[in-house]
């Protein structure tokens, strides 16, 4: 290709990435610190419409849970009282659903604190609320929820929380926490490899984990950041040689000198020029991993599994690494269910050796967000991928809605029904509820709307493309052409380099 012709693509897929490739870098450092960015809180009333809740939803109901409380005068006779928990935090109510009542004194006031995975009470009346960022504890006839200290490896996040008899376990990404009257030490439990387990990890986390830096920990993170840093450096450098120019003709018609803007213009060449170069490894990697994590790419990504990187974060004698997700026990078959990043496992004992479930129902790569049981031995599974009837016993999954055997793959990560919640405990049938669609089951006060969303949130929506909601579904391919397009942008810009 003619060197002219280089660099009017590279001159003119600046122009039109450069807002984009903002937003890359700024989102991608939100992301890369949670912890730092949890406490903000973003209005929905400045976001799309698609932002804001609607019938419940966004997660915003996930769950419910019936609540053992001293009575109140506002009680009705024959209903009961109901915590209700999900995106938005924990609210009171009753299986009437007609009024609502904030339950979440106590918590930070970040909205990535509020994001409920799991309540649980126990006998003694005390309430556990498990988030990704933490535990948190309402002791008996308490008015407000006390954060409780875990023994959490570095980096762990919570994904889960249960009960048995009298004992309470959390659940992490990679081990157990169990805990004893009268709760207050929780015991770490590193679960038995199966015996199925070949060592290796998935090959999406692996992708995940490069582009964020986060395979090598903190100083992994920190160097991505470097090159989030160098590709705002020369966006903006980029933009300063094009755009000044027009001042330097602008200033002469007028008769004034233009020496500093000249200067300008040959620094800003310079700096784009040289960092350009240097960086070119490091930021067609962090872009091309970044490009393979969405549609199609994604889709041949998901059950490629490799071994760990040595010295990775993946490289790890714990068979479980990163890949728990929810456990429940299951009283008709008296073994615990677990649920993880590669399928269910069983186990009588948790210091047994899980077992792999062969027919088990299909579950988004996403993950599990209902796990909920019917007795004798059947389960409700619900995810992305729609909600499925799971008779253990009879080793039968059958589609929740149509009655039909279930698929024995998942499938795309969003199915036809994307479930996000479900709740038995209010009058009527049981309600389910779909991320975007929400439920009509049950009416959602319109308080609810414009409840925060946190920061860290708001960057993923940002940084997926899914906030840009004019391009309607083009959102899914929205990394596969805007990535091609800077991998393109990056190496036209080599290509000038070398033959100037």
């Amino acid at each position: 290709m003619k060197q002219s012709r280089w660099r009017k693509h590279h001159k003119w897929l600046g122009l039109v990435l450069a807002f984009f490739l903002l937003m890359f870098c700024l989102s991608g450092m939100v992301l890369n610190h949670r912890t730092l960015a949890s406490g903000v809180n973003i209005s929905r009333q400045w976001l799309p419409d698609l932002y804001r809740y609607h019938r419940w939803n966004n997660g915003l109901l996930r769950g419910t849970l019936p609540y053992a409380a001293p009575a109140s005068r506002e009680d009705i006779p024959g209903h009961t009282r109901l915590l209700l928990y999900g995106s938005g935090g924990i609210w009171l109510t009753d299986s009437t659903g007609a009024s609502f009542t904030d339950f979440n004194r106590g918590l930070p006031p970040g909205a990535d604190y509020r994001q409920m995975r799991s309540l649980v009470q126990l006998p003694c009346g005390a309430l556990f609320a498990a988030t990704p960022l933490g535990l948190y504890r309402r002791p008996p006839y308490g008015h407000a929820w006390e954060r409780v200290s875990l023994p959490l490896a570095p980096g762990e996040r919570l994904t889960d929380l249960t009960r048995h008899g009298d004992t309470l376990v959390v659940a992490g990404r990679s081990r157990l926490y169990l805990c004893l009257p009268p709760y207050r030490t929780f015991r770490p439990l590193e679960l038995r490899a199966p015996a199925d387990y070949d060592g290796k990890v998935s090959l999406f986390r692996t992708v995940w984990l490069l582009h964020s830096g986060e395979l090598f920990g903190t100083a992994g993170k920190l160097l991505v950041d470097g090159v989030a840093l160098t590709l705002i450096l020369l966006t903006l450098t980029g933009l300063l040689y094009w755009w000044m120019p027009r001042r330097i003709r602008r200033a002469k018609r007028a008769g004034r000198p233009a020496k500093r803007q000249v200067r300008w213009l040959k620094a800003s060449l310079g700096w784009h020029t040289r960092v350009g170069v240097y960086t070119l490894v490091l930021t067609l990697f962090v872009s091309l991993t970044g490009w393979m994590l969405r549609p199609p790419v994604l889709l041949a990504l998901v059950y490629g599994r490799v071994p760990p990187v040595p010295g990775s974060v993946l490289s790890s004698s714990n068979a479980w690494n990163d890949r728990l997700r929810m456990i429940r026990y299951d009283e008709a078959c008296g073994d615990w269910l677990l649920s993880s990043a590669d399928g269910f496992y069983h186990l009588p004992a948790l210091t047994g050796v899980p077992v792999k479930i062969a027919k088990a129902p299909p579950v988004s790569v996403m993950g599990v967000n209902v796990f909920t049981g019917e007795g004798q031995g059947t389960w409700l599974v619900g995810s992305f991928s729609g909600l499925f009837r799971w008779d253990r016993r009879a080793q039968r999954a059958t589609d929740y809605f149509t009655g039909q055997a279930a698929p024995e793959k998942s499938g795309a990560p969003f199915g036809l029904r994307a479930v996000a919640g479900y709740s038995a405990d209010f009058a009527g049938p049981p309600c389910v509820v779909e991320y975007y669609q929400g439920t009509d089951a049950l009416p959602m006060p319109e308080r609810f709307a414009a409840l925060p969303m946190s920061l860290w949130s708001l960057s993923l929506e940002i940084h997926t493309g899914r906030i840009y909601t004019f391009l309607g579904s083009g959102t899914l391919f929205y990394i596969c052409v805007v990535g091609l397009l800077v991998l393109w942008l990056l190496w036209s810009g080599y290509k000038i380099r070398r033959h100037p």
